[in-house]
């Protein structure tokens, strides 16, 4: 398996055990399961800086780089890039554990953007304190 880096970057913020029904044809796990685990990890980040509710308006640089295999832990890391008016810029990583090498491997990294928005979906202002 492929390592880009040394560790995974940012904080743990979510883990999650990757289970036989998110499999693709080839028996891998199926990419976009992975990147909605990354999605849900962002968002959590997102929310926790924008103190609400958030949502994704993009997500650009994915690079998948090594295969999911069924029964892996797969944590996902994140670290804030930028903090805009209304949007928060967050890099995430997906890491598993390698078992035979006992070492973490990164499987897929993209950066998300979020947008903070009130009650009624409309954009607000991250609060700055």
């Amino acid at each position: 398996m492929e390592t880009q880096s040394p560790g995974p970057s940012g904080k743990l913020i979510s883990q999650t055990i990757a289970m036989p029904r998110e499999t693709n044809a080839n028996g891998d796990i199926f990419g976009g399961w992975l990147l909605s685990q990354m999605d849900l990890a962002g968002a959590i980040l997102a929310g926790r800086i924008g103190k609400g509710r958030v949502a994704t308006v993009a997500i650009s640089s994915m690079s998948f780089l090594n295969p999911v295999p069924v029964g892996a832990v797969v944590g996902c890391y994140a670290q804030t890039l930028s903090v805009g008016t209304s949007s928060i810029r967050i890099l995430i990583e997906a890491w598993i554990d390698d078992d035979s090498e006992g070492e973490q491997c990164k499987v897929t990294e993209g950066e998300f953007v979020f947008v903070a928005i009130d009650g009624d979906g409309n954009t607000r202002e991250v609060p700055t304190a």
